[in-house]
């Protein structure tokens, strides 16, 4: 089954070399007034900084949670600590120059203007890679993975192993535009990056995405452009049927399950019903609601992007080896904040309401063909998909491992876990030339 999956990839894109290589963009325009890629770099003025500033400093507060954990929201005391150090300690500007480090570009793509860094490898004959993010994440989830995946030698791998790497922003998100009309879901995302990679000189590439990236690079993999030669994702939709359905009305288990199977199940279901996607649901029904209040709250929007398990995790912890760090996150709410990306953020929720990400089945899974690979990570607060599962869901599944550390945001917090793992899931690809 393996070498057919290989064989079907192969035979649908050229027998020419597998990769090809894009030129380097030079600053100036691409051919072609409506195809312009042009230059980027971040830059917000500086009473934009200054009143965020401000903003947190004039934060009107709540009064404090009546329980001893977070099971009410972000605590208060913790979150007053967070937006004291946003308010007089964070630098957005370190944020920024992390940005400016690399390579960025802006194109417009049905309507909609994307930006996206592009870092090409120094080494030959490097994969083309294209990274989508979640939310309420951003591109600062994967700025860690770059350095790893463009220049392997420099990071423990080899020069075989090289990444192009392209990750761009969602639309709505950052700095793309904000889409002005419906339809901005997971399916014309997945068509609009095809076009991206096409558009900058790539004819062949993977994909990789977690969180709402999972869901674009799904859609990526059902659609098969001509030159995606296979996806990566560390959030799969591999609930078969029974237990989707289960999950979703709160019914009991469906019987035979495996003891892996059957946690992972009691753990999502755990999750649904202590309110876990109490934001989905919001977002999902009314994304401009949310809008209007974290739009003028920067300390709201903290709060708000708290309620997501890992980001609170992250955020309070004191040790210096944490990844990513305090000031790392609020990168990521700064960017949200700075950009007015919420509203437009939260309505990839709406765009996709009717969608169940999670089921195999809703998501047609048996019908993606092209070779698909999947990491799971130890401490995800969603779920992390059995092998069993996730095998019956992708019949052309080519690569599956349990990473021994990370979470839901793997490409911030074991950044060099992440870059091996997404090495080993696509040589199979690399030796089909």
């Amino acid at each position: 089954m393996r070498k057919e999956i290989f064989a079907a990839a192969f035979a649908a894109l050229s027998s020419s070399a597998v990769f090809a290589h894009a030129e380097q963009l030079s600053g100036s325009p691409v051919a072609g007034k409506a195809e312009a890629v042009l230059p980027f770099r971040v830059h917000v003025p500086h009473a934009d900084v200054a009143d965020m500033k401000q903003r947190l400093a004039a934060t009107r507060w709540p009064d404090k949670e009546t329980v001893v954990d977070q099971s009410q929201g972000a605590q208060l005391a913790k979150l007053q600590e967070l937006v004291r150090h946003w308010a007089t300690e964070y630098d957005w500007r370190k944020a920024e120059a992390k940005l400016n480090a690399f390579p960025q570009f802006k194109t417009t793509i049905d309507g909609v203007d994307i930006h996206f860094i592009h870092v090409r490898s120094r080494h030959p004959n490097a994969m083309p890679l294209i990274v989508t993010h979640g939310w309420p994440g951003s591109i600062f989830e994967q700025i860690k993975i770059i350095g790893p995946l463009t220049d392997p030698t420099a990071h423990g791998g080899r020069a075989e192993d090289a990444f192009d790497v392209v990750i761009p922003s969602l639309p709505g998100y950052g700095f793309s535009s904000r889409p002005t009309e419906t339809g901005w879901d997971v399916e014309r995302i997945g068509r609009a990056w095809n076009v991206l990679m096409k558009r900058i000189g790539y004819t062949r590439y993977v994909a990789q995405g977690g969180d709402w990236g999972a869901g674009v690079v799904e859609a990526m993999a059902r659609q098969a452009p001509t030159g995606l030669l296979g996806i990566h994702t560390n959030l799969p939709a591999v609930f078969p049927p029974d237990a989707a359905e289960a999950i979703a009305t709160g019914g009991p288990a469906p019987a035979g399950l495996t003891p892996k199977e059957r946690a992972e199940f009691d753990a999502m279901q755990g999750f649904i019903k202590n309110g876990g996607w109490g934001y989905l649901t919001m977002m999902s029904a009314r994304p401009q609601a949310v809008g209007y209040g974290l739009t003028d709250s920067p300390a709201g929007l903290a709060g708000w992007m708290l309620v997501h398990g890992g980001f609170g995790k992250w955020t309070y912890g004191k040790d210096p080896e944490q990844r990513p760090t305090p000031d790392e996150v609020l990168d990521n709410f700064s960017l949200h904040w700075l950009t007015n990306t919420v509203s437009s953020g939260a309505r990839l929720y709406w765009e996709n309401r009717n969608q169940n990400l999670i089921s195999a089945t809703a998501q047609k899974t048996d019908e993606i063909t092209i070779p698909v690979a999947i990491t799971t990570f130890p401490d995800d607060d969603l779920f992390r998909a059995p092998e069993t599962w996730a095998r019956r869901a992708f019949p052309s599944l080519i690569y599956f491992h349990d990473a021994e550390r990370g979470g839901h945001f793997p490409a911030w917090e074991e950044p060099m876990i992440f870059t091996r793992e997404l090495r080993a899931a696509f040589k199979p690809l690399r030796e089909l030339n």
